[in-house]
């Protein structure tokens, strides 16, 4: 089954995390065989080594994929649909699973899931025993200049015809306005016609 799911093309991180971790489970157990035949105890790292070699992975890559099976479930799900990026998922794994779901509630009222930076931020404020409810809030509130809002539209078509005053968030709003006067006028031009 395992071996099964690392052959497809698509996998998802969290198939590919639950996947390394039981391969390695699997292998270790196997190390640790003594009878006749077999060699001595395999180290957990030459298991980390060997699976790196078998997957075409770096062992850090394998061991940062491991870490995500300790994410809540919410937190996960967020990773596969890339609503999160790999790389803060695995610092926010380090969280309590508390702290996690109240990470979560941040991200959702703040509408935001937090950068690399936040999240090492995160994981040093519980490494010292300092990361509160409050601390997560703010750390997510903080503004990330390299994250742009994105617009409301993709089609270039109808970003550009919405005036630059008017802010993100209530560009739709503009557009459905829009759309009912055209739509007021050309009922009222059909009526005078007849």
């Amino acid at each position: 089954m395992v071996e099964s799911n690392l052959q497809r093309s698509v996998i998802l991180p969290s198939e590919k995390a639950f996947a390394y971790k039981m391969r390695l489970e699997a292998m270790d157990r196997q190390g640790q065989r003594v009878d006749l035949t077999s060699t001595p105890v395999v180290s957990k790292s030459r298991s980390n080594e060997e699976l790196a070699d078998k997957v075409g992975e770096s062992r850090e890559q394998i061991r940062r994929f491991i870490r995500l099976t300790e994410l809540v479930p919410e937190i996960l799900q967020m990773v596969d649909e890339r609503q999160i990026a790999f790389r803060p998922a695995v610092e926010i794994s380090y969280l309590s699973e508390e702290q996690q779901y109240t990470l979560l509630e941040a991200m959702g009222y703040n509408d935001a899931t937090p950068s690399l930076a936040q999240a090492i931020k995160m994981k040093k404020f519980m490494q010292e025993g300092k990361l509160t409810d409050e601390v997560i809030q703010s750390i997510m509130q903080e503004d990330k200049p390299n994250q742009k809002e994105k617009p409301a539209f993709k089609d270039e078509r109808i970003t550009k015809l919405i005036p630059k005053s008017i802010p993100r968030g209530q560009e739709t709003d503009f557009v459905v306005k829009a759309l009912e006067f055209y739509n007021r006028h050309l009922q009222r031009s059909k009526a005078h016609e007849r």
